[in-house]
């Protein structure tokens, strides 16, 4: 449940940094680009914590914690740039 949830934070999190690029792509044409980088590093950030989380408080093995960081970090990171992608 909790790994369900927190794909959906990162996906909402996701629609909202594409929003802010789109409001701003009008007067910086960049600006779709800036915000897919901005996203990935901070979910990388984020996921990343929640793995250190999950190993140093939950008690969880770094191989046991790999698949689940993979995942989380990687299913909003492909469509943040599949999203990039396909918008120009």
């Amino acid at each position: 449940m909790r790994t369900a949830l927190f794909l959906i934070a990162g996906l909402l999190l996701l629609t909202a940094f594409f929003i802010v690029g789109k409001l701003f792509s009008a007067n910086y044409p960049e600006a779709l680009r800036v915000v897919t980088i901005a996203f990935v590093a901070l979910w990388a950030a984020i996921t990343g914590f929640n793995m250190w989380v999950g190993v140093n408080r939950a008690g969880y093995g770094a191989m046991e914690e790999l698949p689940i960081f993979l995942m989380l970090f990687g299913v909003p990171a492909i469509v943040a740039i599949l999203l990039k992608w396909k918008a120009f």
